[in-house]
């Protein structure tokens, strides 16, 4: 870790706790900083307060104090997940405070290089492609995932050395908190519309986004998905050495593919249909992981191998199991329409049972009635169950269930279905009208399945 002088007794404050806002605090008081955490749950049902407590930083708990920033704080540290409307964050800009995510610390105090990776979809699996990418023959070092990923950037690079890589996973929420960061490679997946309850409007959104290369220069490089007018109109303005990938056209200067072949640089790596995970935005997340790889030296035979054997990560298309002939497949990532649509991509409609719904945010399903064309049912639950199910009515389905939940989804699902279909939870929504997040509601799925597997 570099030794990093300036946070020595200067009052810092960090605005919630969870993962990030855990390792923040740890951080900034391993390196001198005066440090005040404030977290809105009770201190008798915070165990990560009770344990920073423990080690001598101050921890006030229960709600969010205005009166805390009386304190001449000089810098904040605020949790991704807590927006710019709260009335501390509001009170801290008005002061002129400095307002950073943990992000920031991290890359101040890693010793090694950093990959970044952002977008509105694929970025879970574009970075754990990477760094199975950089790890396939690695000789010397590690590259460690960090970031949005699950594995706090400010943990993670307290260990790294100058022989390692970080490949971290950023948030929208997470890059509106940088002011130095500047990853040596960085990859923008793509750019829809998204997180607009958090950001406003489309235009801030995407702002935040394309802060990742903010600080990049002509030695750094920019992956970013060539098949988005707005990402090519964007790079005239950037810094950064530009490498675009395409599923689509080719691109001599970067990675494409061609007749079911991937390329980087007019270079033959692999076929399409050797990638262990299917759909059209798997390919898209793969060419964006070869170019991040070709780019730090990785062979072709190391690409081909680690690529072929991967199987995808949780709740990302993830293969649960097969019963009797019938595949089932966790995609409860897929948090909007995009995402579903992406998903259905790598399917035959017609052997397909679609098992979607969640939490309404005000938006219609038009934009998904095409990709529902042809599948052989939908069965919804969750607050948007109504709206999908006109959606379902539009491209002619003519089964369409609903039911309470995921998991009394499953075994409706499987009672319609026939040997060779595919059991696909794709909710084109978030979680949180029936699950805290989309990481239980997929684990509640999986384990319905493990259910009726028994």
């Amino acid at each position: 870790m570099k030794e990093v002088k300036q946070y020595q007794n200067e009052k810092v404050l960090v605005l919630g706790l969870a993962k990030s806002g855990f390792s923040a605090a740890k951080l900034l008081h391993r390196l001198g900083a005066l440090v005040t955490v404030n977290d809105g749950k009770p201190f008798d049902e915070n165990p990560a307060a009770q344990d920073l407590l423990e080690d001598g930083i101050r921890v006030i708990t229960g709600s969010h104090p205005i009166e805390l920033l009386d304190e001449d704080f000089s810098l904040m540290v605020k949790n991704p997940g807590i927006p710019y409307s709260n009335p501390l964050v509001r009170k801290a800009e008005q002061l002129h405070i400095p307002i950073l995510t943990e992000v920031e610390l991290a890359y101040l105090v890693a010793e090694c290089a950093m990959i970044g990776i952002t977008g509105t979809n694929g970025k879970t699996t574009t970075t754990t492609m990477i760094g199975l990418l950089l790890n396939q023959e690695r000789e010397s070092g590690k590259a460690y995932l960090a970031g949005n990923i699950g594995y706090p950037a400010s943990e993670v690079a307290q260990k790294v050395t100058n022989l390692d890589d970080m490949v971290i996973e950023l948030s929208s929420f997470q890059l509106m908190g940088i002011e130095k960061f500047k990853p040596h490679i960085a990859v923008i997946t793509n750019i829809y519309e998204a997180h607009l309850d958090y950001h406003g409007t489309r235009e801030n959104y995407v702002a935040a986004k394309w802060a990742i290369q903010e600080n990049m220069q002509s030695e750094d490089f920019l992956i970013i998905n060539w098949d988005s007018k707005e990402l090519q109109d964007l790079s005239k303005v950037s810094k950064a050495s530009i490498v675009p990938f395409s599923a689509k056209q080719i691109l001599e200067n970067g990675a494409y593919q061609k007749e079911n072949e991937l390329y980087f640089r007019n270079e033959r790596i692999m076929k399409s249909d050797e990638l262990g995970v299917p759909g059209i935005h798997n390919i898209e997340n793969a060419l964006a992981a070869i170019a991040a790889a070709k780019l730090k030296g990785v062979s072709n035979s190391a690409i081909r191998t680690a690529l072929s054997h991967f199987n995808g990560v949780a709740h990302r298309t993830q293969f649960v199991t097969a019963i009797n002939d019938r595949k089932f497949y966790n995609d409860s990532k897929a948090t909007n329409s995009l995402a579903t649509e992406m998903a259905l991509s790598g399917f035959e409609n017609s052997q397909v049972i679609l098992l979607a719904g969640g939490l309404d945010r005000g938006n219609d399903f038009d934009e998904l009635i095409p990709s529902l064309e042809g599948l052989k049912a939908v069965i919804l639950f969750g607050e948007t169950k109504e709206k999908m199910a006109d959606a379902a009515k539009q491209a002619g389905i003519e089964t369409i269930l609903m039911t309470e939940n995921v998991e009394t989804a499953v075994p409706m699902a499987y009672e319609l279905s026939q040997p060779g279909d595919n059991i696909l939870l794709s909710p084109a929504n978030a979680s949180w009208d029936q699950y805290s997040s989309f990481e239980i509601r997929g684990d509640k799925f999986m384990q319905a399945v493990e259910s009726l597997e028994a």
